[in-house]
């Protein structure tokens, strides 16, 4: 055999066909991922043609419900509150077919600017049926919106996947299935970005959500299309998730309130994750709406037997509002920086003022200092979410289309182990940051390093929360990102999730309060930003950024594990203050 390979491989004909052999490979190679490209294509047009098909249906269904003469004064149960709409469904002032087809007609009114919604609901008319006669749940006839991966029995769960698309649901998520019993309609899916770890909300399934506060900006994400809607209108209260800020960022980016409660507190349970597996940085479902009460309202709701039932993983603790409506005063600690990511000027100003109104209003503000948050960052979080390498995240986007707003993170993944290494390298003399993080992105390696990697969040965690309590506080309050960066900046910066990103790793809760608008003086202060060290990523924010006038700030608030209802009673509290001084 040894004479027969050797006279086949040295004959010079075959040297002669090797380049025609290439080319036939390459050629080859290009057909198939042509061929990969069209299908992908081919699947994304029936996706969209799916969603075109199931608006047409709200519209139409819409439409019959004016046409039968029960429609109400729409405008006026649209401005009411969460709980003033709750008030009146439960002493039947409001019927909740008249709620349902407002919030309807006007959330389509708001995708044809925002484009946010990517499924319509229709199970929600039989619904409304079901409830006639029902005893009352604690948010009967209040419409809900839901994001793109809360599963809904018989529709795509996609996070902006190709790969997941015609895999509907086989049954409602434990949250929907709670919502549900609780009396509320879950009527519309929103927008994500694809993959869900980006701050923007695009992908090539569904293109594309804008801020409704200034359309050249984004609203955030991932729960991008749920801050959206729920801004313009278009849903009163809505569900998201929340593994890096992707509550709070959307929340912040569109002037409403987020809660990311403790993880577990609620059950995650039906809900499809684009990594699953990681455990690292504690993923939390919570929920979005205007105002802290409806905040409340709906996690008082939630946290009842029926989710101690279908969830057992989670413990059974009930809604405490003793402890949310408390008045007392609070020992608040505060800080303006983590010394990761400098804050520009009206984040600093967001934090500061509402500082002083606290104090005002009898409360105690102490100074504190985040602990370590690079080594954080880079150590626990960014190689704890992708300790993998990015492998599991690459096979779920294999043979999709790239989202342009996430090519930088897809791209650092793509790349062979080696040549990201030298790109690191390289990057070291040019911002020391970044290259940390890029290093980062390749993972832990191996188990055991992994094993260790959690050790060490157990003993960060642990520094942290005895930091807390030397400093004997109840609460803490802090930055958010802000204000909305505009269309494809916020891709490229994802290491500003260290904010936000930083109380998952802990498994604090948080949330965030709209606090004030972005002023002329902090567009001007804006122009001598130089952030950390003036890299690349400070100059993209300073950018991304700028021309921010009249846009919403938030600032964020936190407790201690399992202390929900406190973290609320804090964000009250800063809605109060900030309201109170609004109109003075």
């Amino acid at each position: 055999m040894p004479w027969l390979w050797s006279e086949f491989v040295l004959t010079p004909q075959i040297y002669q066909a090797v380049p025609g052999l290439i080319c036939c490979t390459v050629v080859l190679f290009k057909l198939l991922k042509w061929m990969e490209r069209r299908n992908c294509l081919a699947e994304i047009e029936k996706a969209r043609a799916s969603r075109k098909k199931a608006l047409s249906a709200m519209e139409r269904a819409v439409l019959v419900f004016k046409e039968s003469g029960r429609s109400g004064d729409t405008e006026s149960i649209l401005s009411l509150s969460l709980l003033k709409l709750h008030e009146q469904l439960q002493e039947d002032s409001l019927s909740p077919d008249v709620v349902l087809h407002a919030y309807m007609e006007k959330a389509l009114e708001v995708t044809k600017q925002l484009n946010c919604l990517t499924d319509f609901l229709p199970e929600c008319q039989t619904q409304l049926q079901e409830l006639r006669g029902k005893k009352k749940g604690l948010l009967h006839g209040i419409p809900v919106s839901i994001k793109d991966n809360v599963n809904y029995k018989g529709h795509d769960s996609t996070c902006g996947l190709r790969n997941f698309l015609q895999q509907p649901a086989m049954e409602d998520s434990v949250l929907v299935q709670v919502l549900k019993k609780q009396g509320a309609v879950p009527f519309v899916k929103t927008n994500v970005p694809q993959s869900m770890l980006s701050y923007e909300c695009s992908n090539p399934i569904f293109g594309e959500t804008v801020n409704p506060h200034d359309n050249k900006r984004t609203p955030g994400g991932s729960s991008g299309g749920e801050g959206a809607l729920i801004a313009a209108g278009g849903s009163i209260l809505g569900i998201g998730s929340d593994i890096g800020g992707s509550i709070r960022v959307p929340a912040a980016f569109c002037g409403i309130c987020g809660f990311k409660p403790t993880g577990k507190r609620l059950s995650g349970k039906g809900f499809r994750s684009s990594v699953p597996g990681q455990r690292a940085v504690e993923a939390a479902v919570g929920p979005l709406a205007r105002d802290v009460d409806s905040l409340a309202l709906c996690m008082n709701a939630l946290l009842c037997e029926d989710m101690f039932q279908l969830d057992p993983t989670v413990p059974p603790l009930p809604f405490i509002n003793e402890v949310f409506s408390s008045s007392k005063p609070l020992r608040i600690g505060y800080y303006e920086s983590d010394g990761f990511w400098i804050p520009n000027a009206s984040m600093k100003r967001a934090v500061m003022e509402t500082k002083q109104l606290l104090e005002e209003a009898g409360h105690t503000l102490v100074p504190f200092t985040s602990m370590r948050t690079r080594y954080a960052v880079n150590e626990l979080i960014i190689s704890g979410i992708g300790a993998d390498g990015g492998v599991t995240l690459m096979e779920r986007l294999k043979g999709d289309i790239f989202d342009p707003t996430l090519k930088d993170l897809f791209f650092t993944y793509k790349v062979p182990q080696m040549l990201r290494k030298i790109l690191c390298f390289l990057l070291k003399f040019f911002s020391p940051r970044i290259a940390e993080a890029c290093k980062s992105l390749g993972g832990v390696g191996s188990v055991d390093k992994l094993w260790k990697q959690h050790v060490a969040i157990e003993a960060y965690r642990e520094e942290y929360i005895s930091m807390w309590k030397s400093a004997n506080l109840d609460v803490l309050l802090c930055p958010a990102i802000g204000p909305a960066l505009t269309v494809g900046y916020a891709g490229k910066l994802t290491a500003t999730a260290c904010y936000q990103v930083i109380f998952n790793l802990l498994n604090f809760p948080a949330g965030v309060v709209p606090v004030s608008t972005v002023t002329e003086k902090d567009e001007e202060e804006l122009k001598d930003y130089v952030g950390y060290s003036n890299d690349l990523w400070d100059r993209i924010f300073k950018k991304g950024a700028s021309g921010a006038v009249g846009l919403p700030l938030a600032v964020q608030c936190v407790a201690l594990p399992w202390q929900d209802e406190l973290c609320l009673c804090l964000m009250r509290e800063v809605e109060r203050v900030t309201q109170k001084k609004r109109t003075i």
